[in-house]
C-alpha cells in the first residue's frame, strides 16, 4: 500500500514537470510568434540636429523623413533623445525617428527607442548618406559594415551587431583632396536639388515597403532604382 501511494506521487510529479515544461515550451514559442510578427518599426534617419544643417548632404537621412512626414501632414514631437513622429499605414506602425545626440552618437537613440517600442532589430531601417555611391543611388542591404560612417559606427557598437538594416542614399564624391568634410557638411548644388525630390519619393515607398512587402522584397524593387 505503502509502495502504491509512493509510485502515485511520484508519478504525479512527473506529470507536473512535463506540464510545467509543456508551458515553459508554448510561452516561449508565443514570445517568438509575437516578436517574428511585430507590426512597429523604427524608421531612423542619420543627420545633425541645427539650422546650419537643415539642407546638407550628410542630413539626407532627416530629410527623408521630413518628406514623408510632411507629405503625410504628421509632425515631429521633441522626445528623449530626438524628434519622433508616429506614421500609421496598412496596420502597421512607422516610428520616425531622428537622433538629436549629433551623429557619432546616434546609437543611443536608437537603442533607447528599440527597447521602449518593443522593436526586433529586423523591423529597424537606418537611413544614410553614402559618398561612395553615386548621387541618389539606392543601395538597401541587410547588414554591413560602417564604411567610415560615424553614425553607423556608433548604432553598431551601441546594438553590438551589423545585423540590422541600412538604406545608403548615394552623395557621390566629387569634392578635390581634403575637402570631403565640407562637400559632406555642404548643401546640395542647383542639379542635385532638382533631382532631389523623385528621389524622396522613392524614399517614402521604400519606408512602406519595409513595412508591408518585407526586405527581400524592398531589396528586389529599389536596389539599383
Amino acid at each position: 500500500m505503502i509502495k502504491w501511494i509512493t509510485k502515485l506521487f511520484s508519478s504525479t510529479r512527473k506529470e507536473e514537470k512535463i506540464e510545467d515544461n509543456t508551458k515553459l515550451e508554448v510561452h516561449e514559442h508565443q514570445q517568438n510568434n509575437i516578436k517574428s510578427v511585430s507590426k512597429k518599426y523604427l524608421i531612423v534617419g542619420l543627420g545633425n540636429i541645427g539650422a546650419e544643417y537643415v539642407n546638407t548632404r550628410h542630413n539626407i537621412g532627416f530629410k527623408v523623413l521630413d518628406f514623408l512626414a510632411k507629405k503625410e501632414g504628421l509632425s515631429f514631437e521633441t522626445v528623449k533623445l530626438g524628434a519622433l513622429a508616429e506614421y500609421k499605414f496598412k496596420g502597421r506602425t512607422f516610428f520616425l525617428l531622428k537622433p538629436n545626440t549629433y551623429m557619432n552618437l546616434s546609437g543611443k537613440a536608437v537603442k533607447y527607442w528599440m527597447d521602449k517600442e518593443n522593436i526586433p532589430l529586423e523591423n529597424i531601417l537606418v537611413i544614410t548618406d553614402d559618398l561612395n555611391l553615386s548621387f541618389g543611388t539606392i543601395r538597401i542591404k541587410p547588414k554591413g559594415s560602417d564604411g567610415g560612417h560615424n553614425g553607423l559606427k556608433n548604432i553598431n557598437l551601441v546594438l553590438n551587431t551589423q545585423n540590422y538594416t541600412r538604406y545608403r542614399f548615394g552623395i557621390s564624391d566629387q569634392f578635390k583632396k581634403g575637402q570631403q568634410v565640407d562637400y559632406v557638411l555642404g548643401e546640395w548644388n542647383a542639379e542635385e536639388e532638382a533631382k532631389l525630390t523623385e528621389r524622396l519619393e522613392i524614399s517614402s515607398e521604400i519606408i512602406r515597403t519595409f513595412g508591408t512587402a518585407g526586405l527581400e522584397n524592398t531589396m528586389t524593387t529599389f536596389n539599383g532604382k
